[in-house]
This record gives structure tokens, sequence and C-alpha cells, in this order.
């Protein structure tokens, strides 16, 4: 497919936002920001059955929503509303990961509540896959795999036991589904950090993905988000090693890096794309010296810059803005190299 210019003048002012390129959903945020729930309503309602807008437009939403009644009053004006009851879970979700990760003294009694909440929704709507993959969102609090539904064992043996019937009941209703594979990302490295599984389960899951991943899928990006984690906890145990840093131009990143390229970026339209994901592909592309490629893909960005993977690969990561001085610098020369 060939690309269109998206905004990749020489000087930008980098700007964040959730939606990226969808400004429908802009549009909605906006309005719930303000306290109104209509637009929401409304979008969601004409997203339909198109599972994969309707996860990734619901993610944005419920972190906006959690900090705010919104959502509660439009459930009481509506308590039959399918789609108000699966933003009802997705909000209690997003509360709950909040109060875990701030260890605030009601986090097990808000994750309880949140887990009810998602099986409410995934009865309301059986064909929906968000209440899953909302479940699987909170597999993640759970590092010791207590319950048994976080230890079960997965398809593919050299996988490490997890929550995969999860995933499975996301498969049976959205097979490529992008957040889902995402949290089970999450959950593997939560895991590891619990001391409960192998760093390298997270890069075997990416990999194994990968593999099977049609062409035009995003989880083709999927691995970019595992060498990335991967690079900062080398970065933290070792300082800064140049050494490190080459490994971008090497296999199997190269390789993983070049799929994600040639096989999502290039065979899918512009406005359908997470801008996280081109942040990540934009990474990888300039730190494995591809910057033509990499010129490519910050033409397609435009402006929009997400603090990861930036921040992570940046010299200082402790200091949140180094992310946009990073992505300036890696735009800059990219797009110097491609003239």
């Amino acid at each position: 497919m060939r690309r269109t210019a998206g905004g990749g003048g020489r000087e930008i002012r980098p700007v964040y936002s959730p939606a990226g390129f969808d400004t429908e959903l802009r549009g909605a945020v906006e309005e719930l920001r303000a306290g109104r729930w209509m637009a929401m309503r409304t979008l969601l309602a004409r997203t339909g059955t198109a599972w994969g807008l309707r996860t990734s437009r619901s993610q944005v939403l419920g972190v906006v929503a959690a900090g705010s009644q919104v959502v509660e009053a439009w459930l009481q004006e509506a308590p039959q509303d399918a789609d108000a009851r699966m933003m009802q879970a997705r909000v209690a979700v997003e509360r709950a990961v909040r109060a875990h990760r701030e260890r605030h003294h009601r986090s097990l009694e808000l994750e309880s509540a949140a887990r009810q909440e998602c099986y409410a929704a995934a009865e309301q709507l059986s064909a929906d896959p968000v209440p899953w993959v909302c479940l699987l969102a909170l597999a993640r609090l759970d590092q010791a795999q207590e319950r048994p539904e976080h230890r079960e064992r997965a398809a593919e043996p050299m996988l490490p036991p997890g929550p995969w019937g999860l995933l499975y009941r996301v498969y049976e209703r959205d097979r490529y589904n992008r957040e889902a594979h995402h949290r089970m990302l999450h959950f593997l490295h939560a895991r590891a950090e619990g001391h409960h599984g192998s760093r390298a389960s997270a890069v075997d899951f990416v990999r194994w993905v990968s593999s099977w991943a049609p062409a035009g899928s995003e989880l083709l990006a999927l691995p970019l988000y595992a060498y990335v984690e991967q690079f900062r906890r080398q970065i933290a145990q070792q300082r800064d090693d140049p050494l490190l840093r080459q490994q971008w131009a090497h296999d199997p990143i190269a390789l993983d890096t070049r799929s994600a390229l040639h096989g999502w970026f290039d065979q899918t339209h512009p406005a359908t794309q997470s801008v996280m994901d081109l942040n990540h592909l934009a990474h990888a592309l300039w730190a494995g010296h591809r910057n033509a490629d990499a010129a490519r893909v910050f033409t397609a960005l435009g402006p929009y810059f997400t603090q990861q993977p930036w921040l992570h690969v940046a010299e200082g990561p402790e200091r949140p803005d180094r992310a946009k001085a990073e992505f300036l610098r890696a735009r800059a020369e990219s797009l110097a190299a491609d003239n």
C-alpha cells in the first residue's frame, strides 16, 4: 500500500492524544471529560460488532471515565444497555488496576467488584470480547496465580501456565484482538516480576503469536513491545552498555521489525493504525539503522507521540521529558537521512 504524507513536516510540536487518528473517538472523549455520556453511547452504538474497534475505543473511554461517575449515570439511566454495562466493566477494571498500582487499601475489594462487573457484561452480550479482555487485564494483578483460571495450561507446550482460558474466550469472539494479546503479555511480564516465571516467556509468547498472525494484523507489532521491555530490564541491570543498543540491528529483533513493517504497516491503512504501535515500529527501525523506513513511519505518524517506547530507551529514563526529546531526535535523524 502506498503511504500518503500524514503531517511529516520537518518541524512539529509532538501531540499526545489517546484517541490517535480516531476523530470520532476524540469527540466522544471531549464530551466525556465534560461529564456527558451521550456521545459515548452514540459512538459505541455506531461501532456495533466491529469487535476490534469496539475494544480499542472502549479501552480509551474507560481510562478517561474511571475518574468520574459518568458511566454510572449512563447505566442508571439505561440499565439494560449492553454498551453501558460493558463500559461499567471497563471503568471498574481501570479503577482496580490503579488501586493495585498505588497499593490502595481497597485494592482487593475493587478487584473483586471489577470481576463481577466483567461477568455481568459478558452475560448481557455474549458475543462481546471486551468483558473477557477486561478479565485478562485483572489477571495481571494476580502475580502469584492464586486463582485457578490464571494457571491453566497453554496449548503451546513452550508457554507457561496462565489465563489461557480467558484468552481463548476472546479467540472465540475476535481471533486477532490486539488488546487481549497485549494483556497476556502484561500478565507474563508481571509473572516474571513476581518471580513466578522466566522473563523469556514473554518473548516466547510474542514470537508464537507472530508465527500465526496473518498479514495486516497489528499482532505482528507485538514482539516490539517485548523487546523494549527486555531492553529496559537489561539497561537497569547493566547501565547503558553500548552493545545493548546494537541488538536492534540484528536478528531476531531485526527480523520481527521487518515483519511488522511489511506484514502490518505496509498492508493496512494509516487511519486504522494504533499510534502506540507506530511509535514502537518507528523506534525499532530507527534504532536498527533503517532510517528510510523509519522516515515512512514517522511521516504516517505526523505529530502523534506516545511516552513509550521512547522513555524506556532514552538516556536518563527516570526523567519523563526525555521521552519527547528522544522521539524528536529519532524523527529528525530519520527524515534527514531520507533526503
